[in-house]
């Protein structure tokens, strides 16, 4: 978070109460390099390798994939227990000294109706459930993955819908600033084989990433090279403005041999495990490499969206 460290939460949180701006610093490559990401135990690989022991596949998942630390996605809506669900999280990466990376995937009409449709019943739920989300933090670093499709994926939105939408992802970062101070919050770039660089940091501009982001994220869920995906952010980074203070993560989890001949997006065969997640990108204006997409949790093809099929993960680890 690109304003003063040593201001304290609550004098941040009252800072919101009256209306300041969450302002970016021109500071680029603010997560360390020796960042440790957090290995969730209860994730849906590492319970897989646990509860099969005698599976052929399990040696190899376990060395290549449950190895890594993997995002943890809060996709189902449960106002009630988002809170200590997120806690449960964070409490037990800060208990490790590691970084939690946390996705928020709630916002109405996400995937516009596809695979993963779904979300909050409306904008003012979602802002609910956000500010319950961020109340689950604690006062550690984290990095926060905001809505992934939520800026690329419009399609489905009348002007309207748009703009409120816009308007809830920029609030949904300030009540994350105003929970934790320390976190950091990654807004929605797409990817390289999506919208162009202009249009992205357009539609970026108008989600208040320039106010109340700490940065853009690309290749959530896809497929596409890291050297594309240096290039394609940097490009973003550029439309916005080299005084904004932006930095980027990429999303290495499946990217290995990159996308499919056909640019197949849905569980396609072939695909490997990209770079393991780390901190260290050797770049400033990359603050790191990330597995945001656990591998092997399939889009919608080889298995319910969102559910491990060890096939497939058995698959990426080759």
């Amino acid at each position: 978070m690109r304003i003063t460290r040593a201001l304290a939460a609550a004098g941040l949180a009252a800072a919101f109460l009256i209306g300041a701006a969450y302002t970016p610093q021109a500071v680029a490559g603010e997560l360390p390099g020796d960042t440790r990401f957090f290995n969730n135990p209860d994730s849906l690989v590492n319970k897989w390798v646990a509860a099969n022991p005698g599976d052929s596949r399990q040696p190899r998942i376990a060395s290549r994939i449950a190895s890594q630390p993997q995002a943890a996605w809060f996709s189902r809506y449960s106002p009630a227990t988002v809170t200590e669900d997120v806690r449960k999280v964070t409490s037990a990466a800060s208990a490790k000294g590691q970084t939690p990376v946390l996705v928020t995937y709630q916002i109405p009409n996400r995937d516009c109706g596809g695979a993963s449709a779904g979300g909050a019943p409306d904008l003012a739920s979602y802002d609910t459930w956000v500010r319950g989300f961020a109340a689950g933090l604690g006062s550690g670093p984290a990095v926060i993955i905001l809505e992934p499709d939520s800026i690329a994926l419009i399609s489905c939105l009348s002007p309207t819908e748009l703009s409120g939408r816009y308007a809830s992802l920029a609030r949904a970062a300030t009540a994350i600033h105003s929970a934790n101070p320390n976190a950091r919050v990654y807004f929605d770039a797409g990817h390289s084989a999506w919208n162009s660089a202009a249009v992205q940091a357009a539609r970026l501009r108008s989600a208040g990433v320039l106010t109340s982001g700490d940065g853009i994220y690309s290749n959530v869920s896809n497929f596409r090279r890291t050297a594309d995906e240096v290039t394609f952010t940097k490009s973003v980074l550029a439309q916005l403005g080299t005084s904004s203070g932006l930095t980027a993560v990429i999303d290495t989890s499946r990217n290995g041999n990159g996308p499919a001949p056909d640019d197949a997006w849905c569980d396609p065969h072939g695909r490997k495990v990209g770079e393991n997640p780390t901190a260290n990108t050797g770049d400033p204006a990359i603050d790191a490499y990330l597995w945001v997409k656990p591998p092997g949790e399939v889009d919608g093809c080889a298995g319910p969206a969102g559910t491990f099929a060890p096939d497939y993960a058995y698959e990426l680890a080759g």
